[in-house]
């Protein structure tokens, strides 16, 4: 896959386990040239680094407690002024709630700049629950019950309903089938971002 890109290409990836997102957000990294800034990752390189923000998040996660939106915002706001990061990036995890969506608009407006697109992977719960019962079968992972799928996704649909809504509000979603072949979702991804012209339409 390769796609022309614009000079800068900001976007949010959203969609429950098992959508893809993670698959999709590293083919459209590798597209546009930009880095997937992921909250998870994030979390672990500064914990793996041993920075002050890492000690504040090992000394929360080892006391049992979730990671504060002005923590998260913090750690963000370091990685999205990386140089890999200056001319875009794909974020995956953030924001998680309404207040992330308030911190993330104040993040970009200092730097003059704003989201360009959200992606969202729609994929029916039916279907996402049959896809993680197949990988919980294959892989063997302890915390893919029924019980514990259900809550995951509950936990998904909860936190993602007011972050689509802000987004949407602003024309900023791109609601993507997600099922199908890889290589037909990613086309899909592709043409969208082609019609917001953050891609050439003929690269995609």
């Amino acid at each position: 896959m390769t796609a022309s890109a614009q000079t800068t290409a900001r976007l949010l990836i959203v969609g429950p386990q098992g959508s893809g997102k993670g698959t999709q957000g590293v083919r459209i990294s590798e597209a546009l040239g930009i880095p997937v800034v992921s909250t998870g990752d994030i979390f672990r390189a500064n914990i793996k680094a041993g920075t002050e923000l890492g000690q504040q998040v090992t000394a929360i996660l080892q006391a049992g407690d979730l990671v504060s939106d002005e923590l998260t915002g913090a750690l963000v706001r370091d990685r999205l002024a990386q140089p890999d990061a200056v001319n875009g990036f794909l974020l995956d995890g953030y924001p998680r709630n309404a207040a992330q969506v308030v911190q993330l608009d104040d993040l970009l407006a200092e730097s003059g700049t704003a989201l360009d697109a959200v992606i969202l992977l729609d994929v029916p719960r039916d279907e996402v629950f049959a896809r993680l019962k197949i990988r919980a079968a294959e892989q063997g992972r302890a915390d893919d019950t029924d019980e514990g799928i259900t809550h995951r996704l509950d936990i998904y649909e909860r936190e993602t309903t007011p972050i689509l809504e802000a987004f949407g509000a602003r024309g900023l979603v791109d609601r993507i089938d997600g099922v199908g072949g890889l290589d037909e979702i990613t086309e899909r991804i592709f043409a969208a971002l082609a019609a917001r012209g953050i891609v050439d339409g003929a690269a995609a």
